[in-house]
């Protein structure tokens, strides 16, 4: 079991951002202790890692919602149910949408990361040709 500070520091979210999502319902309560204070497993850890990872990459709180209603989206057994399809199909819509704006994003950088080493390059033979 982990204390918040311990599962901020593992998740790479702070504090208050623990407490906020579980205020949302984003995240399940947290066990407490007999001093009510909050204690995170293994289980939970590893769901927030994954909800870090979709914050990151401009994931909205709606669409990360999507992933962990009913906590189903961890579990390694899956229920054939008509709901569960949905739920499922619901994620792989949002994750497609998602990977390809990220895409879009990918590519964008790259062209800036092209300019800014053109540019350096153009600054760098100027040095180069002063010395001369």
């Amino acid at each position: 079991m982990y204390t918040i500070g311990e599962t901020a520091k593992l998740t790479g979210f702070s504090t208050d951002t623990l407490r906020f999502y579980e205020k949302i319902g984003l995240i399940p309560f947290a066990q407490r202790t007999a001093k009510g204070l909050r204690t995170y497993n293994e289980n939970d850890v590893h769901i927030l890692k994954f909800l870090n990872c979709l914050k990151q990459t401009g994931l909205s709180l709606e669409d990360m919602a999507e992933f962990v209603q009913k906590g189903q989206v961890f579990q390694k057994e899956y229920e054939p149910t008509e709901e569960n399809y949905f739920s499922l199909q619901k994620r792989i819509e949002i994750l497609s949408k998602h990977l390809k704006k990220m895409q879009q994003q990918r590519e964008d950088i790259d062209k800036v990361i092209s300019l800014t080493e053109n540019k350096l390059d153009f600054y760098k033979n100027i040095l180069e040709e002063d010395k001369h």
